[in-house]
């Protein structure tokens, strides 16, 4: 019998904790709980790195930054932890966050931990032998971006989130800043990155319209109720949530998604089956959206092309602590290809207009 479960592997070289620290902290915390601890860790992800750690019989999922991070504002752990113990009794599949530490003599790190969601994670490819026949594809694909209209529908002042963010002026801070990154994080020429910032300056949409965003909605943040997995019950990695413009939210859903008939040099770089039969396209995607929420959706180019950028500068920042040898994860070697193919895609839905 297959197991589809999402399940973490031994530690990465280089990337350990302090277990003797870290069981002594939980253990002052935990009450009732007792060692020892042994810690694991879950393999994909590019930013924040994420363990699962055993207390004797209990169990936490613990997040911390990376390590060799240069960028001061990008891996904020009070935030994320903040986020997730205001937004779970109001948004179950956000995880329950447990314990913040901001003692760096703990493991050398400020980390969180919250509890576990059990549950299929769907990446680059389906988990081998899990059925999906194309009216699952369709359903999930439904629900998946059903989900994200229920995130972006919250009323996020109550939930006390209203200082997470600041909406007014967001795109122009959003394209500036994200711009700034790429520079402060370059390795290579790219001339497309002028001629995109030039573009998204000059086509940016004036917005009001403020809602609690992801920011990062994929596939692979999403975990999967392993009975049905055209249910949504959790949504990992907040890192980069904040009150902004739900349509910049929905913008880094399609960036993620890969159309059957898109170019070879996007179907290398897919990072969810969504050419699978039945997934809905982008411009389906974008058409369940505005019909479930009534949101005009005709910028929606300037949402994708900003989205590609953006996606391509934060691929950058994680080659730059490669390229200076602030880590030593073998997958961030091949990200300038990546970089590259972001770009070369986002310019070309500017200059053609389409999604």
């Amino acid at each position: 019998m297959h197991d589809f479960l999402n399940h973490p592997q031994p530690v990465r070289r280089g990337e350990e904790l302090d277990v003797s620290r870290l069981e002594a902290f939980l253990l002052q915390h935990f009450s009732g709980s007792s060692g020892p601890v042994t810690v694991e860790q879950f393999p994909s992800g590019h930013s924040n790195l994420t363990y699962l750690v055993r207390l004797g019989d209990r169990e936490f999922v613990l997040r911390r930054p990376p390590f060799g991070s240069r960028v001061k504002t990008a891996h904020d752990m009070g935030r994320e932890y903040r986020v997730l113990s205001k937004l779970h009794s109001a948004y179950p599949p956000a995880p329950k966050a447990l314990l913040n530490c901001d003692d760096h003599s703990v493991i050398g790190a400020p980390f969180y931990v919250m509890e576990p969601v059990r549950g299929v994670i769907i990446r680059r490819d389906l988990p081998t032998g899990l059925p999906f026949l194309p009216e699952t594809a369709r359903r999930l694909s439904e629900s998946f971006i059903g989900n994200l209209v229920r995130l972006h529908s919250l009323d996020y002042e109550a939930i006390g989130l209203g200082d997470l963010g600041k909406p007014q002026g967001y795109l122009e801070r959003q394209v500036r800043g994200w711009t700034e990154r790429y520079h402060g994080s370059k390795t290579h020429e790219l001339p497309e990155v002028e001629r995109i910032s030039e573009w998204l300056k000059e086509a940016m949409p004036s917005t009001s319209l403020a809602t609690l965003i992801h920011n990062d909605y994929k596939y692979d943040n999403v975990v999967l109720d392993p009975a049905d997995v055209t249910k949504i019950v959790g949504v990992l990695d907040w890192e980069m949530s904040t009150i902004g413009d739900p349509l910049a939210d929905l913008g880094t859903t399609l960036t993620y998604w890969i159309d059957p008939t898109d170019p070879e040099e996007l179907q290398k770089i897919r990072w969810c089956p969504s050419s699978h039969p039945g997934s809905l396209s982008r411009a389906q995607l974008v058409d369940h959206y505005a019909k479930e929420t009534g949101r005009d959706v005709s910028r929606i180019v300037f949402y994708l092309v900003f989205a590609r950028f953006k996606l391509a500068v934060i691929d950058q920042q994680i080659y730059y602590r490669y390229h200076q040898g602030l880590t030593k994860d073998p997958r961030f070697a091949a990200l300038p290809d990546v970089v590259k193919t972001l770009l070369r895609a986002a310019l070309h839905s500017a200059e053609s207009n389409s999604i």
